[in-house]
């Protein structure tokens, strides 16, 4: 019975999404060469969502649905620096998917992954959610990234899924897979972008303006328990403890140390890296900023001026 029940959830979950997710086809090179990934319809009027490495030096392609419908795209916009891209298809009405929020998973929840691997459209694999707060690097021109709050799953993924959903048991998109893992790192292991607070604002940038605009800060570092004393004080118990500062960045120039422990951005609460990158991206956060950090068991408040990120 409980193999019964979890067919019925798998099955459920790809008789919705199936209708939402499309093979992408692509060619780059003088010779033509083809590529591709997965797509998952955004709103019925055709915008969708894969990712940014699956439509790279590109700028048009075709759509493959499982009713055996063929449609050209356009990409809108693409951000690699969140490996994440937004197409317009040229089509009649689609099956748009309900996006829901990564934030409120947990290490051991069911999982879907629905995608086109190996150009087998319409392929569907479960699993668990193995690990969350992951990290995956990127780059774009000079610019270095790291995607956080990043999902890891054991849903079997391929070349292919890329772009592709992955869902919860009633549905739901709450990732974009992005990358395997290779049987020298982790066998079996895939990482998808999360949809959440900051995606979001990605994916609206890139609808919008078909491209993403972020501040610059100038720190690297990683969550930390706040001593006792300021955790009270600020009202939460992690914040950024900073572990570099970058030379003539606007965190240099503010004051900022290494072992400074960021709380929050303008009266922003910040506890993880995610938070901190989403409110530097798209065009909500003012150029000039209060940051809260604490320093030798106090909060001090500095004034930051943000610069545009350069790629």
């Amino acid at each position: 019975m409980a193999l019964d029940a979890y067919s019925q959830v798998v099955t459920e979950v790809a008789d919705r999404l199936l209708p939402s997710v499309a093979s992408v086809t692509v060619a780059r090179g003088r010779r033509g060469q083809t590529g591709g990934g997965s797509a998952v319809v955004l709103s019925a009027d055709g915008v969708m969502l894969t990712s940014a490495h699956v439509v790279e030096s590109v700028d048009r392609g075709g759509l493959g649905f499982a009713d055996g419908a063929e449609v050209p795209f356009d990409v809108i916009g693409s951000d690699p620096l969140s490996d994440l891209a937004v197409l317009r298809a040229h089509a009649g009405e689609l099956t748009p998917a309900a996006f829901g929020d990564a934030d409120e998973l947990k290490v051991g929840q069911l999982v879907v992954a629905v995608g086109n691997p190996l150009g087998y459209a319409g392929s569907v694999s479960a699993g668990v959610v193995s690990g969350l707060r992951r990290s995956i690097a990127t780059q774009h021109g000079q610019a270095v990234r790291l995607v956080e709050d990043v999902i890891q799953t054991d849903a079997a993924l391929h070349p292919g899924n890329s772009g592709g959903a992955l869902a919860t048991s009633d549905g739901t998109v709450v990732g974009v897979s992005t990358a395997l893992v290779g049987p020298m790192v982790g066998q079996g292991l895939g990482l998808a972008v999360p949809i959440n607070a900051t995606t979001r604002r990605i994916i609206d940038a890139l609808r919008q303006d078909g491209r993403v605009t972020r501040l610059f800060l100038g720190v690297a570092g990683g969550s930390r328990p706040l001593p006792p004393k300021a955790a009270a004080e600020v009202g939460r118990d992690d914040g950024i403890e900073v572990l570099e500062v970058v030379r003539g960045s606007p965190a240099s120039q503010a004051g900022i140390r290494p072992g400074d422990v960021v709380v929050a951005v303008d009266g922003e609460p910040v506890e993880r890296v995610g938070q901190l990158q989403g409110l530097l991206t798209g065009a909500s956060m003012a150029a000039n900023v209060t940051i809260d950090v604490v320093r030798r068991g106090r909060v001090t408040t500095l004034r930051v001026a943000l610069e545009p990120l350069r790629t």
